[in-house]
């Protein structure tokens, strides 16, 4: 599934629907078959293959059946590894013990 990011939502799900359905019948299952096994409504298939729009639940659920889990990783990323305010926190501290504070000198000034 190779998708183009200027695409109107129209056109994404037909792109959708085209996949579920060539997966579908590819591994030769029967619309009622594959709502019957993602626990959604044959009519919830039949949208969502004709790209007449459907419910996330309903492309989860269909994904998982399909094994086609990869299509909801780039809602869901995962979690940074490192935190933005961590790192801005530390490049903080680090500045502030690295700079160098100028005190006022206790000799008196000459005349």
């Amino acid at each position: 599934m190779q998708y183009e990011p200027l695409l109107s939502t129209e056109e994404w799900e037909l792109r959708l629907g085209n996949d579920v359905r060539r997966l579908r019948i590819s591994r030769r299952l029967t619309q009622a078959q594959l709502a019957e096994r993602a626990n959604v409504s044959l009519s919830a298939i039949k949208y969502l293959e004709s790209g007449h729009g459907s419910s996330l639940a309903t492309v989860i659920r269909v994904a998982r059946v399909l094994e086609r889990t990869e299509w909801l990783r780039s809602f869901a990323p995962d979690e940074p590894t490192v935190s933005p305010m961590a790192m801005l926190r530390a490049r903080q501290h680090a500045q502030s013990r690295s700079a160098k504070r100028v005190r006022a000198s206790t000799a008196k000034p000459r005349p």
